[in-house]
């Protein structure tokens, strides 16, 4: 019994720290939930939550004070946005290193749904590097699956782990499903809002090439100089891809040098790019070579 009462107040005294961070975001066409990312103001949310057709929004902090919120920026791609509140010396919550989350896990998440403020639930990460897509066709890439319960308003809130870090934010649950929730990853939302607060949008190169992240067995990964890569699925006709002559089953290594072993990397490393030509490293059938790609903007967020 004094295990479990120390497990609760530990518990307890966790929500108590971590829950001022938290914040309610609304507009007059709905609500969420959102977190404070620095002392001046900076709220990370899903841009489903705000992007609805109007820029009046309203920032709840979590004594129940009220203040005026305006839109930073928004990405589709990620499902994820930045709101700024007025005001300064706003408690934040340190983000989890990626290595650090792992399956079963123990977790809780923050938020508001159904308007219910404050909510607090409990689960664990049931899975990582999911992919999900949305009704809109988005494909979201790199997240986190939970148990713990997520509802309508749950979106935007943190999913924290026992020393009070951020794991992810949580983004959507299944619909007619029991306890299969998702959280867009802490790592994912730490560059995206980077971007979104530096220039109000996340712009990315287009290569056109479906891929997903593989763990590479002993070989390939003293061939390669790291354990993970991302594999090439498929390759669109008439893209820069083609053109440099990727192909499906490449596993692509690294991007103008950076290693990649997500599809979260390559999404990030595209958004960071700056010129029309990158530099891919790529692995085909043991034998390692490097490629240059012509890239262009990307229009459509499905895309890689």
């Amino acid at each position: 019994m004094k295990l479990l009462q120390q497990f609760s107040d530990d518990l307890e005294t966790l929500v108590a720290r971590a829950a001022p961070a938290v914040v309610g975001v609304e507009h007059a066409r709905g609500h969420g939930t959102g977190l404070f990312l620095t002392p001046d103001g900076y709220v990370l949310t899903n841009r489903h939550v705000v992007m609805r057709g109007t820029r009046k929004l309203t920032v709840q902090l979590s004594n129940g004070e009220e203040l005026r919120g305006s839109l930073v920026g928004g990405d589709a791609a990620t499902d994820l946005a930045v709101v700024r509140a007025e005001g300064t010396n706003f408690p934040t919550l340190p983000l989890a290193a990626p290595e650090t989350v792992r399956v079963g896990q123990l977790v809780m998440a923050i938020g508001n749904p159904f308007r219910l403020e404050q909510s607090v639930a409990m689960g664990v990460v049931s899975a990582v590097n999911r992919s999900v897509t949305l009704p809109d066709g988005v494909i979201l890439e790199g997240m986190l699956q939970t148990d713990a319960a997520i509802n309508p308003g749950n979106s935007g809130g943190p999913l924290i782990n026992t020393r009070g870090e951020v794991v992810g934010l949580n983004t959507l649950v299944l619909p007619y499903a029991q306890g299969i929730g998702f959280a867009v990853s802490a790592t994912t939302a730490a560059w995206v809002a980077s971007l979104l607060i530096q220039r109000g949008k996340v712009e990315r190169r287009f290569l056109g090439i479906a891929a997903v992240a593989v763990n590479l067995d002993t070989e390939q990964a003293r061939e390669a100089g790291q354990p993970r890569a991302v594999r090439v699925i498929r390759v669109q006709s008439g893209t820069p891809a083609d053109d440099a002559g990727l192909q499906p089953e490449d596993l692509l290594l690294a991007i103008n040098r950076r290693p990649v072993s997500s599809v979260d990397d390559l999404q990030r490393l595209m958004a960071l790019a700056t010129d029309e030509e990158v530099s891919l490293d790529v692995m085909r059938k043991s034998r390692r070579k490097q490629v240059s790609a012509r890239t262009r903007p990307r229009n459509e967020p499905v895309a890689a």
